[in-house]
């Protein structure tokens, strides 16, 4: 059978032990059912699994950097790549997105996915060209971050490469390092210390095989209409505020996490508002490759001249979450983060539970506690270096709750030991679903379940069965997009996201795609990724909140009591398994591996 128009049809298999390169087949049937990016990517998993269940830091761990039917397109945002593993962090599935020029080249060396096993020798960079894949030595780039390794490798082989590179968090294999591009980040989850076990400190690309689309026309007519309607009013908060407003908004909701989810609204927010950060004047704006949008707002930052790049995230994970109000510390923090290679929602996160653990007597840390900020500056470089009390902390707050025992259990904030991003899972209870099903764990883009919450159809203070269905809706729709990949600030420009979706696939590859099949798309992918955390060890016990969220209701800032029934959360995650047609535990029963082609033995 032909390739189809969007792909090339094979992936490239890079064995870092034997230093060996083959290209493999993928078929149509393959690429239909798992189009791209995070579905792909699972596909390749389940497909190389080394064994039934494996050490994600052992030679023989499969790495996946995986591309999609879009990218090469003049479809806005469609520069993005997906990297896919088991994570240190979690052991189960982990999916990081990024958007960057690496994205664009990788896939034109002419395959639709990087697979990356074994481990070298020596600290390495892989370069993959036209003439060739070749092994360099990384010796003298051990230990700098991934700018300073990127502009050296370019430096001496070429500027037309594009590196993907780890830190020296990475290198260290501290459980929550990222992997970097561009100064953008594949960040949740410790894939850069996947690449760091492998002593892989850079993987460096160039291309020059494009591939064809099924109706160019089409194609280029539906891309104009889609980026005049990303500059439209769905986007203007991005393009005009960044992320970073969310945080007063949040504030305002009770919905903000402060001092490791000991309260929901922060009295120092006014301080980290975007025009306490830096006046409009002296910020900058940036985009994303192939992305009309240009979301990304740079905050100067004393003596860098490239400033910060600051988002929601970043900012509640170092600043509220952590109880800092000062500006220049967050902002710092967050650059330390970007240099060191560190994810800052789980460094944020597993900061401000070290600090309360200081606070409850748990453990002697001098110097650290909530609103400290030199403390939480100097916590960041021990947990990058590994040292003292960050060679613990360095391993995520579910294995340090574990080794620190006894109540710190109870108010370690992850789930499946991935640390909750910034939303209040008591003042957003569809959310609190969507962060106990998540097969990656506590996440906000895997799963979208907020804007249930901030619907006007449910109680975001006190949801019940009855936000089953949209839960499985916008989680359905946002692994479409993770597949085809396309950035989650284009879901208000679409009517029917899943329908105009749909006719952009049909637009690049030839398909009859209708929003029917990705509805059916979107559940393969699901249960693929249910499947390979049911191998990993997965149990029903690991869907549910940190026991905090059931046992201490939010202080204050909501309108009305705010708190997780328990039993109600079971309920609700029963019933989601059995609308994924699943047991009511959450195990993959019947016939499903069959259908989603996954039907093997492991």
């Amino acid at each position: 059978m032909p390739v189809p128009p969007g792909y090339h049809g094979c992936y490239l298999h890079v064995d870092l032990s034997t230093r060996s390169a083959v290209s493999i087949p993928i078929s149509t049937d393959v690429l239909r059912r798992f189009v791209g990016g995070s579905g792909l990517g699972t596909w390749l998993l389940l497909e190389q699994a080394p064994e039934p269940s494996w050490d994600p830091l052992g030679a023989s761990a499969p790495l996946a950097f995986v591309f999609s039917p879009l990218v090469g397109s003049p479809l806005t945002t469609s520069a993005k790549f997906a990297v896919v593993a088991k994570s240190p962090l979690t052991g189960r599935i982990n999916d990081s997105l990024a958007s960057s020029h690496f994205a664009l080249n990788g896939k034109r060396t002419g395959h639709d996915a990087l697979l990356i096993t074994g481990s070298a020798e020596v600290p390495t960079t892989l370069v993959i060209e036209p003439d060739g894949v070749r092994f360099e030595s990384a010796e003298s780039l051990w230990g700098h971050s991934s700018r300073e390794a990127t502009a050296e490798i370019r430096d001496e082989f070429g500027k037309h490469l594009h590196v993907a590179a780890i830190g020296p968090a990475g290198e260290r294999q501290v459980h929550f390092a990222t992997i970097s591009h561009d100064a953008r980040h594949a960040g949740r989850g410790g894939l850069g210390a996947v690449m760091g076990a492998k002593q892989l400190k850079a993987l460096a690309v160039h291309g020059d095989r494009q591939v064809e689309f099924a109706d160019t026309a089409r194609l280029v007519s539906l891309s104009r209409d889609l980026s005049a309607r990303s500059f439209g009013p769905a986007t203007a908060k991005y393009r005009e505020l960044g992320t970073v407003s969310n945080l007063l908004t949040f504030n305002r909701l009770g919905a903000l996490p402060t001092r490791n989810f000991q309260g929901g609204v922060f009295e120092g927010a006014e301080a980290l508002a975007p025009d306490a950060l830096a006046p409009d004047k002296e910020r900058t704006r940036d985009s994303c490759a192939a992305c009309t949008i240009g979301c990304e707002h740079i905050f100067p930052l004393e003596d860098s001249a490239a400033g910060v790049r600051m988002e929601y995230e970043n900012l509640f994970a170092l600043g509220p979450l952590c109880g800092v109000a000062d500006p220049a510390t967050v902002l710092k923090a967050s650059a330390r983060c970007d240099e060191l290679g560190l994810d800052t929602i789980s460094t944020g996160a597993t900061v401000a539970f070290a600090m309360e653990c200081v606070e409850r007597g748990l453990i002697e840390i001098p110097g650290l506690g909530f609103g400290r900020g030199e403390a939480l500056l100097e916590m960041i470089e021990d947990i990058a270096a590994r040292r003292d009390w960050g060679e613990l902390f360095s391993l995520g707050t579910r294995a340090a709750a574990e080794q620190i025992g006894g109540e710190a259990r109870g108010f370690a904030p992850h789930v499946k030991g991935l640390e909750l991003p910034g939303y209040e899972p008591r003042a957003l209870q569809s959310m609190a679903l969507g962060f106990a099903v998540g097969t990656r764990g506590a996440d906000h883009n895997r799963s979208g379940a907020y804007e249930v919450d901030f619907s006007e159809d449910f109680d975001r203070f006190d949801s019940g069965p009855e936000v089953i269905e949209a839960v499985i809706r916008v989680e359905n729709e946002a692994v479409v997009m993770d597949s085809l990949i396309l950035c989650k600030f284009l879901r208000g420009v679409f009517e029917d996201r899943l329908a105009g979706m749909a006719e952009l696939l049909e637009a690049v590859t030839g398909w009859d795609v209708t929003s029917g099949e990705l509805v059916e798309t979107a559940e393969r992918i699901v249960t693929a990724k249910k499947s390979f955390n049911i191998r990993q060890g997965w149990t029903p016990a690991e869907d549910t909140l940190p026991q905090r969220f059931f046992q201490e209701p939010l202080p204050e800032g909501a309108s009305r009591a705010a708190q997780l029934d328990e039993k109600r959360l079971a309920d609700q995650v029963r019933r989601y398994n059995l609308a994924r047609g699943w047991t009511e535990e959450g195990w993959v029963a019947g016939e499903l591996p069959a259908e989603t082609g996954l039907d093997k033995s492991p």
